[in-house]
């Protein structure tokens, strides 16, 4: 069971570093366009074609990795990604917006 958590947590730290797209990402999140959310799944804050783009390949891969993640270790998709989630908004850079436990958007 140790084992299990110990993997998440591993699987789940590198998907902080995730993307080798991450520059994209990261360059969005600290121009406050893109923002993370408690359900482990990044937001278009200001939208436009390019930042719904990056949105959407940010959040089809995490799903594919939560899914594959959640079969491993016998959880959820949700209860990995919501996992994911913390681990994320922990490991953000000033000035990235995330969404708070009161459910409203904060900035790092």
């Amino acid at each position: 069971m140790k084992l299990k958590f110990l993997t998440i947590f591993a699987v789940l730290g590198a998907l902080i570093a995730f993307p080798a797209f991450a520059l994209d990402l990261h360059q969005a999140r600290t121009s406050g366009m893109v923002g993370e959310k408690l359900d482990g799944y990044a937001a278009a804050l200001k939208a436009s074609p390019e930042v719904n783009a990056l949105v959407e390949s940010v959040n089809t891969k995490r799903r594919q990795e939560y899914a594959r993640i959640s079969k491993q270790n016998g959880q959820t998709v949700d209860v990995v990604a919501k996992l994911a989630a913390v681990q994320i908004i922990n490991g953000l850079e000033p000035g990235s917006p995330y969404q708070g436990a009161d459910g409203n958007w904060k900035t790092r």
